[in-house]
């Protein structure tokens, strides 16, 4: 069996299903029924990069720190990166691992926790973008405010604050992650984007000042490092849709790269939601790459199968 490569970005959904299934135990349920879909894929003949989203839980985090606060120190933001990196992919690694059990698969998974270098000078500093933490209400807004924190209104979702969504431009342990995948690991890397770091005047890695790396931008970049087959970009949709949410909503069965620029720039994709992954698969397409793919987890079987999904190509 001819095997292919497979950058597989799992989003939030992945990690956790709905809105009050939020603890630790739904978690495992949601991060197990991912890893059989995945396993499907791995069964079919894929090698597998995997990447994930950390929003959520940065946001429990960072919200614990702040209850915390007159009890112990607080938690940078680059440290809480590290430390959903570490627990995703136990997480992860741990229901691989048990589902290639149950159906004889020979493979191990492995995480590496990712840096990703970004411009010092980018200009996402300075206009904060990326969502974090959970969705407050006006009067939480105020208090954010005053203690410094930009918050706007995510999407028309709700209130939330923002804070610096720089370029990735470099993933510090790329060369790890080939060699790793080479000898046949599943690998976990670049979690929730990668920890955002830049480089001093004296050529050192520092944590980067506050901010969250996008980690659809971010596997694009893995993706064209890796030089992946597919990027696959696994969402709350089974299809990406024109117009979604409105009357003349429609859903794509392709695009092309061009495609998916014209719709860019018509403003079919919201920023906080579909615009950033769409944004993603076209660098991903820009850089060489072969092709692209949105779907929901539960359908990847499916729409590797030629049967839904929204696919991308040049």
């Amino acid at each position: 069996m001819t095997r292919k490569l497979a950058a597989v970005a799992i989003g939030g959904n992945s990690l956790i299903m709905a809105k009050g299934k939020e603890d630790v135990p739904s978690q495992w349920m949601a991060v197990r029924e991912t890893c059989k879909h995945i396993a499907t894929m791995i069964e079919q003949g894929w090698d597998v990069a995997i990447t994930h989203g950390n929003g959520p839980q940065v946001g429990f985090i960072l919200r614990r720190s702040e209850l915390a606060a007159h009890e112990v120190h607080d938690v940078p933001l680059d440290i809480i990166g590290a430390d959903t990196q570490g627990s995703i992919g136990y997480m992860l690694q741990q229901s691989l691992a048990n589902e290639f059990r149950r159906r004889g698969i020979r493979k191990q998974a492995v995480s590496v926790v990712t840096q990703v270098l970004v411009d010092r000078d980018d200009p996402g500093f300075k206009a904060p973008s990326k969502g974090i933490g959970g969705y407050i209400s006006e009067e939480q807004a105020q208090k954010f405010r005053a203690e410094g924190w930009v918050v706007v209104d995510d999407a028309g979702r709700g209130l939330r604050r923002v804070i610096a969504s720089p370029i990735p431009k470099t993933i510090v342990e790329l060369d790890v992650i080939k060699s790793l995948l080479a000898q046949g690991f599943v690998v976990v890397s670049v979690g929730g984007g990668g920890i955002p770091v830049i480089q001093t005047e004296g050529g050192e890695i520092r944590g980067a000042p506050p901010s969250v790396i996008d980690k659809d931008r971010a596997t694009a970049l893995l993706a064209t490092g890796i030089q992946a087959d597919l990027f696959l970009i696994s969402t709350a949709v089974e299809k990406v849709a024109l117009d979604f949410n409105k009357p003349s909503q429609r859903w794509l069965d392709r695009m092309t790269l061009d495609e998916a620029r014209q719709y860019m720039e018509e403003g079919h994709f919201a920023k906080g939601s579909m615009g950033p992954k769409i944004e993603a698969v076209i660098a991903f397409l820009e850089r060489g790459g072969k092709q692209a793919l949105i779907t929901s987890p539960e359908n990847i079987a499916r729409a590797l199968a030629g049967e839904t999904g929204t696919w991308i190509t040049p």
